[in-house]
């Protein structure tokens, strides 16, 4: 339903600022009952790593590259009235940025995926703090915990909250995501039981 045609024009759009030009292409979209997750992975998704792309190449200013990503949580909200239809469970879920991670747009999608399918899914955002997180799992309790990291030098951080959180919950399973393992590294969590890497949302929506 996103054609490249859409796509590009939502991308400059995007890039040139036009929230209203943006919002009005998501709307259309969910109007049309397009997936909320084709949505979230070939609009949302691919144009922020296409922004960050031309960040990385220095096409872009950064003060543009942070306009694109606070647009594009702006437009999340648009999908909101389309995340709680479905039928309720009793799963429970906690969805975190590690501590010096302010990147929380992947965490608050897979959140969003999480209340499509019924779950309760508590979304903390950005730069949480170890301590803070196991304060919350302990009295939450949920089915399981998901870690976002976009910045891979930010892996000690993501270090220092798994052993934080297996130091008191060593049976709670793990999901770590997010785009700073596009390029490999997944190796770091092979030291944590019950920890596994989520790849993609089509991945954690079969896994549900």
């Amino acid at each position: 339903m996103i054609t490249e045609q859409l796509y590009q024009i939502y991308l400059e759009s995007l890039l040139k600022g036009d929230k209203r030009e943006c919002l009005h292409i998501v709307t259309t979209l969910l109007e049309d009952k397009i997936a909320i997750r084709d949505l979230y992975v070939e609009m949302f998704q691919k144009s922020m790593y296409r922004v960050g792309e031309m960040w990385e190449r220095n096409e872009i200013s950064v003060a543009r590259e942070h306009l694109a990503l606070s647009t594009t949580e702006n437009l999340l909200s648009a999908t909101y009235p389309y995340l709680f239809s479905g039928v309720q469970t009793s799963k429970k879920a906690i969805i975190s940025c590690t501590a010096n991670e302010f990147h929380q747009l992947g965490g608050k999608m897979v959140a969003d995926i999480l209340e499509l399918h019924g779950w309760d899914a508590h979304f903390l955002g950005a730069n949480t703090p170890p301590a803070e997180l196991v304060s919350l799992i302990d009295e939450i309790k949920p089915d399981f915990v998901g870690l976002s990291l976009s910045v891979y030098f930010n892996v000690p951080s993501l270090k220092r909250a798994l052993e934080a959180i297996r130091g008191d919950f060593q049976n709670l399973d793990i999901l770590v995501g997010g785009h700073a393992f596009i390029h490999g590294g997944t190796n770091v969590l092979k030291k944590y039981s019950g920890t596994n890497y989520l790849e993609s949302l089509s991945q954690l929506e079969e896994s549900l």
